[in-house]
């Protein structure tokens, strides 16, 4: 059915409208009938006369429907202008017979507020807020309580109004901040429900504990108990949520109410635990438990009807947050009993596990010392000299690193200087730069591979007679470190040493040093998953006639952390430099191979699934046993690291001569792409709960089963392969141009790691790096 709410001073004002607007039409017909209605012919033929004629006959036309028009506007005036006064005598009877309604409720309760404090017919009045005032009683014979006011800071919210002989209790105040919520109002005696609790007040201090919720109102002789007011949340550290209000008790024939779930808890706090379910009395089932907050356990179900009724559900326990209580997930809540007919209700699903933490890579501190350099060596000669060779000492090895801390760069080579101003008989003569040391070797925890030391510079000057061949060679680069057990990158291949020659012969700049591999080890495997929390266990069965309760189910385990990367793998060396400033060959080293990349670390486990609660036993009598709850599921593996980047290969040296040939060094391929680490084993499922004995008749519950374990985490992608290196450039003399070094192919990308057992994916291979540039020719 529809409804039509009118005002009939609207009505009357709509219809004075109306009226105005008819007046000022037929104001404007009256000024327009002469002119329209005798309009005058233009000319004095026929033509003229006839449209004349045809425009005036319009306009009488006009005239007469514009009268019957307003005949009709004047009786639509009229109607509307009758309904507003029906409509007002019809609102002043209603108010006169308000007024005998209210009249007679007032002399009716008159006499009962006098001797009682409390009207016979009505509600109760509500509780103002901010004051924690309790919600007024409702009518003794008709009405249900007022409301009760909220709390102020650190006061308790009103308690709700009791209900008479018919009606709902009142509601609870929310508690101020800190402190807890108002208890409900107790319904009707005869007929009516429990108002709910209150919610608990927030806690706004750090490590301070919610308010916590009202506690349900109870139910009348029929009727239902209150719900129980949620716990107040803790924006604050370290603050826990308040505790769930518990439900109120059932009427004589009425269930229990349920109870408030707990409150949501800040970080390092945690979140407060479910309210307990209320009792029903006689007959009626016990009302659920309230759910946990985060880490908690949730509330107990309330027991049944002392003659008939079933036990309510358990509530669920909240799941794990890290720095909660540990990280562990909150129990699922037991089931309520059954008295004496009945089944226990359900236990509580325990919350789900923490997830692992990722693997993380240390990093590394300051490098280890320096290897100490090698012995330069110098000739000068003056006079008449044979042939002969001079190669500079090699550099010594970097210094091992400490915990964590990166090896030492290798020592330099040794320099190389002949400077002739004699004669040089004919033979061969060779000068050598020393080679550079290799790098010290990375500290655990974490530590980089050394950088190997540049090659030694070998350097002759031609001031006289040189009439053998020379062979000017610039010393080799030092290889880089392998990155610590732990993880930690290569270390970088030492740059060539130059090789520079101003007589006839060659120079050659010296080969760079190979880049050390990288490290994933401390991709170490990510965090393992946590246990899934335990299921509540099932209520008991009546004593008599009755099933027992299921037990709740585990928690699902958590998700296994993800893998640390791999380190990149150490970049090769560049070629040394080869210099002729006159007829001689100048070639450039060779660049050094750039270094593997570390493999990713393993995905973490997943964590095991939450034990299933244990079945509530049957009626003594008759009755199934309570099966038991299901084990948790066991969470996935977490993910393989990606596997680190090739080192890049290294460039290939520069060439310069004076007027011979000049050939750039090849440039060196890039490392290959370290392997992605394996995806963790998957969650194993968690033991299935017992199940009860039966009753004298009956049969005893299944026992839950096993939870499914989880599929392993996917392999992590294999690492980028190195970027291979540029050619080196060549500059050749004014009648030899130069040829510019090869460039080198990018690694090869790694290979995908494996998935997990069982079930887990393999990662995808890497990508293969780009190739280097073609050096520049003279």
């Amino acid at each position: 059915m529809s409804y039509v709410t009118v005002a009939p001073a609207m009505l009357i004002s709509a219809a004075a409208d109306l009226h105005a607007i008819g007046s000022a039409l037929a104001a404007a017909n009256i000024a327009a009938a002469s002119p329209t209605t005798a309009v005058l012919a233009a000319g004095g033929d026929e033509v003229s006369a006839a449209i004349a004629a045809l425009f005036s006959g319009h306009a009488r036309d006009y005239q007469a429907l514009s009268v019957q028009v307003a005949g009709f506007h004047d009786q639509f005036v009229q109607a509307v202008r009758a309904n507003g006064g029906a409509y007002a005598a019809a609102e002043a009877v209603n108010a006169a017979q308000q007024s005998v309604e209210g009249d007679v409720l007032a002399s009716i309760n008159a006499h009962t507020e006098a001797l009682l404090g409390r009207p016979l017919i009505g509600n109760g009045a509500d509780g103002a807020d901010g004051t924690g005032a309790a919600g007024g009683p409702g009518g003794l014979l008709f009405g249900s309580g007022g409301n009760g006011g909220s709390g102020a800071a650190g006061q308790n919210g009103g308690a709700g109004g009791a209900a008479g002989l018919l009606g709902d209790g009142g509601v609870g105040g929310a508690g101020g901040v800190g402190a807890a919520g108002g208890a409900g109002g107790s319904g009707g005696w005869l007929l009516g429900n429990g108002g709910a609790g209150g919610a608990g007040g927030a806690a706004m201090v750090a490590a301070t504990v919610g308010g916590a919720g009202g506690v349900g109102g109870a139910g009348g002789l029929i009727g239902n108990g209150g719900t129980g007011g949620v716990g107040g949340p803790s924006s604050a550290l370290g603050g826990i949520g308040g505790t769930g209000g518990t439900g109120g008790v059932g009427g004589v024939l009425g269930n229990g109410g349920f109870g408030g779930h707990g409150g949501f808890g800040n970080a390092l706090g945690g979140g407060g635990v479910g309210g307990m379910g209320g009792a029903a009395r006689y007959l009626g089932s016990g009302g659920w438990g309230g759910d946990g907050g985060v880490g908690a356990a949730g509330g107990a179900g309330g027991a049944g009807g002392i003659l008939l009724g079933d036990g309510g559900d358990g509530g669920h326990g909240g799941s794990a947050a890290p720095g909660v209580r540990g990280g562990l997930p909150g129990p699922g809540g037991n089931g309520g009993n059954a008295n004496w007919f009945g089944s226990g209700g359900a236990g509580g699903d325990g919350g789900a596990g923490l997830a692992g933490t990722d693997g993380m890579n240390p990093s590394s501190s300051e490098a280890a010392g320096p290897g100490a350099n090698g012995m330069p060596h110098y000739v000068e000669n003056f006079g008449g000299l044979g042939p002969f060779s001079l190669t500079g000492g090699n550099g010594g090895p970097g210094v091992d690193g400490g915990a964590g801390e990166a090896g030492g760069t290798g020592g330099h080579g040794g320099e190389v200087g002949f400077t002739n101003f004699g004669t040089v008989g004919k033979g061969n003569l060779n000068f050598t730069g020393g080679n550079g040391g290799s790098g010290g070797a990375a500290g655990a925890e974490g530590g980089n591979g050394g950088a190997g030391g540049a090659g030694g510079q070998a350097t002759v000057t031609n001031n006289g007679t040189i009439m053998g061949n020379v062979v000017v060679t610039g010393g080799n680069g030092g290889s880089g470190v392998t990155g610590g057990v732990d993880g930690g990158a290569g270390g970088a291949g030492g740059i060539g040493g130059v090789g520079h020659n101003t007589g006839a012969g060659s120079a050659m700049g010296g080969i760079g040093g190979q880049g050390g591999a990288g490290n994933g080890a401390l991709g170490v495997a990510g965090g393992s998953g946590g246990t899934g929390g335990a299921g509540g266990s099932g209520g008991r069965g009546g004593m008599f006639v009755g099933n027992g309760g299921d037990g709740g189910s585990g928690g699902i385990g958590g998700t296994g952390g993800t893998g640390a990367p791999g380190f990149a793998g150490g970049a090769g060396g560049s070629g040394g430099e080869g210099r002729a400033d006159t007829t001689a060959v100048a070639t450039g080293g060779e660049g050094g191979v750039g270094g593997l990349g570390g493999g990713g670390g393993t995905g973490g486990a997943g964590g095991s699934g939450g034990v299933g609660g244990n079945g509530g036993a049957a009626g003594a009598f008759i009755g199934i046993g309570g099966a038991g709850g299901a084990g948790g599921i066991g969470g996935v593996g977490g993910l393989g690291g990606i596997g680190g980047a090739g080192g890049v290969g290294g460039a290939g040296g520069a060439a310069i001569s004076g007027s011979g040939v000049a050939l750039g060094g090849d440039g060196a391929t890039g490392g290959v792409g370290g392997t992605g680490g394996t995806g963790g084993v998957g969650g194993v499922g968690g033991s299935g709960g017992s199940g009860a004995a039966g009753g004298l008749i009956g049969f005893a519950g299944t026992s839950g089963g096993i939870g499914g374990g989880s599929s392993g985490g996917e392999g992590g992608l294999g690492g980028h392969g190195g970027n291979g290196g540029n050619g080196g450039t060549a500059a050749g003399g004014t009648t030899t141009p130069g040829q510019g070094g090869d460039l080198a192919p990018g690694g090869a990308g790694g290979a995908g790691g494996g998935g997990g057992a069982p079930g887990g994916t393999s990662g995808v291979e890497g990508n293969q790096g780009p190739s280097g540039n073609n050096g520049h020719p003279g």
